[in-house]
């Protein structure tokens, strides 16, 4: 049988589509095991405004890892609450995906190779077809069957040929079982592997593919890490939805994420016809992957001649801004030199001027103000951009 080139996920009212000519999903992951307390009460209530801010601030799917049948209980009573799609990240016990498919879950992860015999695997993947929930076949380079993992130290398979080798083993599987509903990552912690993994793998299937590098470290060198194959992937039109994953907060693995789908359309902006450049093969498959409105924010990164604290009050802003559904630029400058001079193009700027700080617009001042007030103002005049 033949995969879908696209998939349907559907949770809380909401409809996805995903894969060939759609917009790239970014999703993160819940950092923490869900408690009787997130689901109830006030607790609930701060679970559901964080899954809100992160829904706007540009996430489409959310995932959960799912230990046991306790977890999965929550998820499913969490799964009605929210009009964000969630996504069950189950591993070894079949049971607890069957548990998950009794309430409305997006979607399932497994790894079919550690979720039981084949047997108990068919039985998730008949109730997913019954209920309409895709499944991503996740394969990360830490847990490659025994096989595979011999052929790679013998030399005999590269580790992105392994990781592709195990995804088309599962697709095997499925396809014995006609599920045609899948997702799939292949992911290591090199973004070397990561790249060839996905390319080759890409190179032979149209299957959606979920990108990312996994255990890509903290906040800066798993940014680093990402962006390098990510933005290379992207670029080539591989990839469908993306998690930088990040031992950080979900907030930055978003606002990474979309940073890098904007460095992905500048390239593509600076390549297209308009700019006399025909664009073909994979640039052209990638230009049509329209993204959402975005904010681009301009920061300097602050020096001795500062006279407004640009680390501050941009720590302070980041998250409002980023969930501006608004293709607009924001520009937060230390000074004189770098505020409206150098960011003349942005939308809104905001920067220090000696005791004063100034508010422009294209790079035309429109207010000179008192630092004490400089929060009041900023906060009026984005309010012409909600």
């Amino acid at each position: 049988m033949s995969f879908h080139k696209q998939i349907t996920i559907r949770g809380g009212g909401t409809q996805l589509v995903m894969g060939e000519g759609c917009p790239v999903a970014i999703q993160t992951m819940w950092k923490d095991k869900l408690s009787d307390q997130d689901i109830r009460g006030e607790g609930a209530k701060k679970t559901i405004t964080r899954i809100e801010k992160l829904n706007r601030m540009g996430c489409r799917l959310l995932r959960f890892a799912v230990p046991d049948i306790e977890s999965a209980e929550r998820l499913g009573k969490l799964a009605a609450m929210t009009h964000m799609p969630l996504v069950a990240d189950i591993h070894f016990d079949y049971k607890i995906a069957l548990r998950c498919l009794d309430f409305p879950i997006a979607k399932i992860r497994i790894n079919p190779g550690n979720i039981g015999s084949k047997e108990k695997a068919a039985q998730v993947l008949n109730k997913c077809a019954d209920k309409q929930v895709p499944i991503r076949i996740g394969v990360n380079a830490g847990s490659l069957s025994a096989d595979l993992r011999n052929e790679v130290l013998s030399g005999a398979l590269s580790k992105a040929e392994a990781l592709v080798r195990s995804a088309e083993r599962e697709l095997d599987f499925f396809d014995e079982c006609n599920f045609s509903d899948v997702v799939v990552s292949m992911k290591a912690s090199s973004a070397r592997e990561t790249i060839e993994a996905n390319t080759l793998f890409a190179s032979s299937h149209q299957i959606p593919l979920h990108i990312g590098v996994t255990e890509a470290g903290p906040l800066i060198a798993g940014v680093v890490r990402n962006t390098a194959a990510l933005y290379h992937l992207l670029c080539q039109g591989t990839g469908d939805t993306i998690r930088v994953s990040l031992s950080d907060t979900m907030e930055n693995e978003v606002i990474a994420a979309r940073e890098i789908l904007l460095a992905v359309d500048d390239h593509l902006g600076e390549l297209s016809p308009q700019k006399g450049h025909t664009l073909c093969g994979p640039d052209k498959a990638a230009a049509h992957r329209a993204r959402e409105a975005s904010v681009r924010i301009i920061s300097c990164p602050r020096c001795g001649r500062a006279g407004f604290d640009t680390h501050q009050f941009t720590e302070k802003r980041q998250d409002e801004l980023y969930q501006l559904k608004k293709n607009i630029s924001i520009a937060i400058m230390g000074c004189a030199v770098n505020g409206p001079g150098e960011a003349r193009d942005a939308d809104l700027g905001i920067t220090g001027a000696g005791d004063k700080v100034l508010l422009f617009k294209k790079g035309t001042i429109t207010h000179s103000i008192d630092r004490a007030d400089a929060d009041r103002a900023f906060r009026e005049a984005l309010s012409d951009y909600e």
